[in-house]
């Protein structure tokens, strides 16, 4: 199977002497759905942040990270090929990072702005087809009837969704999610993961989320990755990350990792294009 991420011996030094990331080296195939597990300063935004080309690692001579086989980094340079590139890979933040006083809809089509024009994008001139297009990552996270409201209205899962449908708009084939339940409550958590495995299992999107709870990894993604002080303790089966298991990987700081249990939020199914939000999207 073709390889949508591949990090090899990536270090990452803050200042003098706060090592971030000691020689990390990861392989993630298309079509994966993989979790970041790791109590806070494990690691798991910094990784992300490299793979998503957003930072340089150390320039040592053995580092390089590949997306989809082409080179975003290599001995901690940003490649050329990195703009392109980039269209390729969709990231959620745990802010959300919407513009509160634009659209819902507006929002969303942004997706769109590393495709065409740079003024065309400042002013907004999106045509029907991209409107439609949006409309349509709205109606798959959920939220179309919200299409036409600010951002800044939204709730927190429902901002989260609308980041998530802007990386829909975008062509996404990698989507990064950095933390996207830490700030939400458990239902709207459980939304949010309902949706990226549903973009993994139906579009094949290869997504890499990094969790603060082990149970969301557990009932989400067959595959975890880790991390502790910068470093790969763990890759392999989710099933394995037992209580027992992960006091052996984390000490007392596994204590960190676990909520009560959880249980899986129901679906929420596309509605129509006929639906009057999209009638009012598309005026």
């Amino acid at each position: 199977m073709a390889q949508a991420v591949c990090v090899k011996n990536l270090s990452k030094t803050f200042g003098a002497t706060n090592k971030a990331l000691k020689k990390v080296s990861i392989d993630v195939d298309e079509g994966e759905m993989v979790a970041l597990i790791g109590a806070s300063g494990s690691g798991k935004s910094t990784l992300l942040r490299h793979i998503a080309g957003l930072v340089e690692g150390d320039r040592t001579q053995e580092s390089e990270i590949r997306i989809f086989g082409d080179a975003m980094q290599t001995k901690g340079q940003i490649h050329t090929n990195a703009r392109k590139l980039r269209s390729k890979v969709g990231v959620v933040f745990q802010q959300f990072n919407l513009v509160g006083r634009l659209k819902v809809l507006t929002n969303v089509l942004m997706g769109n702005l590393g495709t065409m024009p740079r003024w065309k994008g400042s002013l907004g001139l999106f045509d029907s087809q991209q409107k439609m297009t949006a409309m349509r990552a709205l109606s798959r996270v959920g939220i179309s009837a919200q299409a036409m409201q600010r951002g800044s209205t939204l709730s927190g899962g429902q901002q989260q969704r609308a980041a998530i449908a802007r990386t829909l708009v975008q062509g996404a084939k990698l989507l990064i999610a950095d933390e996207p339940i830490a700030s939400l409550d458990p239902s709207s958590a459980r939304k949010v993961m309902n949706i990226l495995r549903d973009l993994n299992d139906k579009d094949k999107i290869t997504i890499m989320v990094s969790l603060h709870q082990v149970e969301y990894a557990l009932n989400y993604c067959p595959r975890t990755i880790a991390l502790r002080h910068g470093e790969v303790v763990y890759d392999g089966s989710s099933e394995a990350l037992t209580p027992d298991f992960l006091a052996e990987l984390y000490g007392a700081e596994s204590e960190e990792l676990f909520l009560p249990g959880l249980h899986d939020g129901a679906k929420t199914e596309p509605k129509s294009l006929h639906d009057a939000p999209f009638k009012e999207a598309l005026a």
